[in-house]
């Protein structure tokens, strides 16, 4: 339980209400920031703004998956409101309280930093990331379907990127019959394609093996998909940038060639947003455990 813990929710998307919802379920005081338009009452949570809450009262923030801005907005779908974290009201925060995001940048590495509260990046965190490639490879399925005029099966389809993401998306794109090709740069991985029956190829060769693709699914967060190999690619090709922004293709060059391009890093909230709040809340809940155990123990 996490009875006797002040917990601050900021901003996010309807993956957040499965995190409350667990948090209320497990006895834990919520202050919800940038949910003034949300209808939903939970018990033990209370609604306010940044200027009104007293952070020197909580124990842990959560952030939404995205976490912060280079500016330090957070992003919310329950308010018209702009929320702003800031160095400042960490510092306000007790020497315990730990920030948690899905994602970070600089910004709120600095912030963090410079207060001296730690950072929880969920997702760099294997369990997060696999169990979420889940309904990633779900919505990167609807998405082939409702922008392509062929069958996945027999389509030829290119992966960028074997991380956890990846694996996923080229090993179920393969059972459903797509001739799959997967480009990484490191050796292990170029094996574990191989390994899985697909054709692997290095980053470094990809504008020649581009030439006959009808998908290309990128997962890859920096710039591979440039326009010196979109000039390769058929017009009729669909890209899916899987990346964090801003992604890992040229949008404005793939725009001139006519070549469907769309950016969905956020494909889990979109397609299945109580799944993935779920999968969040589960692991955020472990570790606000260990976290209230670890604050009970320096009590003592």
């Amino acid at each position: 339980m996490l009875t006797g813990m002040h917990i601050a929710i900021i901003g996010g998307d309807a993956r957040q209400l499965e995190i409350i919802r667990k948090f209320t379920e497990m006895d834990a005081k919520l202050s919800l920031i940038g949910f003034d338009q949300l209808d939903h009452g939970f018990t033990g949570a209370t609604k306010g703004k940044m200027e009104e809450v007293d952070f020197s009262e909580f124990d842990a923030i959560i952030l939404p998956v995205s976490g912060t801005s280079d500016k330090g907005e957070v992003d919310t779908i329950f308010s018209n409101e702009t929320i702003r974290l800031t160095e400042e009201q960490l510092k306000n925060t007790p020497a315990h309280c730990t920030v948690y995001s899905g994602i970070s940048n600089e910004y709120l590495e600095n912030c963090t930093k410079d207060a001296q509260r730690n950072l929880i990046k969920l997702f760099e965190r294997d369990d997060v990331a696999i169990y979420n490639s889940i309904p990633t490879v779900e919505g990167t399925i609807m998405m082939v379907i409702q922008n392509t005029d062929i069958t996945i099966h027999q389509s030829n389809l290119i992966v960028l990127g074997l991380g956890r993401v990846g694996m996923s998306v080229a090993r179920t794109f393969a059972a459903l019959g797509a001739n799959v090709k997967v480009g990484a740069r490191r050796t292990e991985h170029l094996a574990r394609i191989s390994e899985m029956g697909l054709k692997p190829f290095h980053i470094s060769e990809l504008e020649n093996e581009v030439c006959d693709t009808d998908v290309c699914i990128n997962t890859i967060p920096y710039q591979v998909l440039t326009a010196s190999v979109l000039s390769k690619m058929p017009s009729h090709t669909l890209i899916i940038d899987l990346a964090s922004k801003p992604g890992g293709t040229d949008f404005r060059y793939a725009e001139k060639r006519g070549i469907k391009a769309f950016l969905a890093p956020g494909l889990p909230g979109i397609v299945a947003p109580k799944t993935a709040g779920k999968i969040v809340a589960n692991v955020l809940s472990s570790l606000l455990l260990e976290l209230n155990e670890k604050r009970e123990e320096s009590d003592s």
